[in-house]
């Protein structure tokens, strides 16, 4: 009786092929994009080697006027690094930053839970009002938020006052830096929910609705397919939205320099937005206020490191 052997596991296998005759990448996508990287040079690199040189020298207001500007060295750096103002100023920046961003992605990611949740014509219109409220320019925004809390005739004190014990009539919601703040970031937030929303709406199309209906036959609760199933699924979409959000909160510049339009100037309103323009262009200080630019560069640039690590993990994967 005659058996036939197995065939050997290796051999259902291909063997690697030997380093030297690895296919080799085309160079064309390289060539393709020489274009992309010479428009971002001219158009980014030019000033930004600007603002870093003006950084290391003293361009005021005489330099307006033609005198020729002096090399001081880390002198801009130390003035700024020695001057509480300036910490300050960065302290509120990150704690802003850190509520708006978290607020965003807790209300975004509830909203994209909705619209999964709901179907037919009530997701269309959700989507719909998402994006005109995406779409909005923030002067417009601006526009209707300062007829909402205006002191006098506004919208939202009138409503407040019509609960019993309230009077709000003639309330200033922006004297305060707290309430100030945290009207700015009521704004933001609200700015800035639909693209969180749509962005992890579009990430939960992709999750299997098999996996979801097995973990459901295994006793899954709704919070335990979320918290065990789809959010290890949106991860990577989430940090990514997350960085991308805090870096957009920490350079808020037009919505401060609006609310502060509006009857609440002064540095205890400022951000780092807002502070670095009113060094430059307020107080002439443009070399101090290159050298604040190029620590918020900095900072940014470490916060865009993970979401570029982040990437990387992707691509690998």
């Amino acid at each position: 009786m005659s058996t036939i052997a197995p065939a050997p596991a290796a051999a259902a296998q291909r063997a690697p092929e030997p380093p030297g005759r690895r296919r080799r990448r085309s160079p064309l996508p390289y060539w393709l994009s020489i274009p992309a990287v010479l428009v971002l040079i001219a158009g980014m690199g030019y000033p930004l080697v600007w603002q870093v040189w003006n950084s290391f020298r003293e361009y005021g207001l005489a330099q307006q006027f033609g005198q020729d500007p002096t090399f001081v060295g880390l002198d801009n750096y130390i003035q700024l690094l020695t001057d509480t103002g300036f910490w300050a100023v960065l302290a509120k920046s990150i704690v802003f930053m850190a509520v708006t961003a978290l607020a965003t992605m807790a209300l975004g990611i509830g909203v994209a839970l909705l619209m999964k949740a709901i179907h037919g014509w009530a997701r269309v219109v959700l989507q719909i009002a998402l994006l005109l409220a995406w779409a909005m320019p923030i002067v417009a925004q601006m526009t209707v938020w300062n007829w909402l809390i205006n002191a006098r005739n506004g919208v939202i004190n009138h409503l407040l006052s019509l609960l019993p014990g309230v009077d709000m009539i003639g309330h200033n919601w922006l004297v305060e830096p707290l309430s100030f703040f945290a009207v700015a970031s009521v704004i933001i937030t609200w700015a800035s929910v639909p693209f969180v929303a749509l962005s992890v709406y579009a990430g939960l199309t992709q999750v299997s609705d098999e996996v979801l209906e097995a973990s459901s036959l295994d006793g899954a609760t709704g919070f335990q397919q979320l918290r065990l199933i789809i959010m290890p699924i949106l991860r990577p979409v989430l940090v990514i939205l997350l960085l991308l959000q805090m870096i957009w909160d920490l350079r808020v510049y037009a919505q401060i320099e609006l609310l502060q339009g509006f009857g609440a100037r002064g540095s205890k309103y400022d951000l780092l937005g807002t502070y670095i323009y009113s060094l430059g262009v307020g107080q002439g200080k443009f070399g101090v206020a290159a050298a604040a630019a190029m620590l918020v560069m900095l900072f940014t640039i470490a916060l865009s490191w993970v979401y570029v690590r982040e990437l990387l993990k992707e691509d690998k994967s």
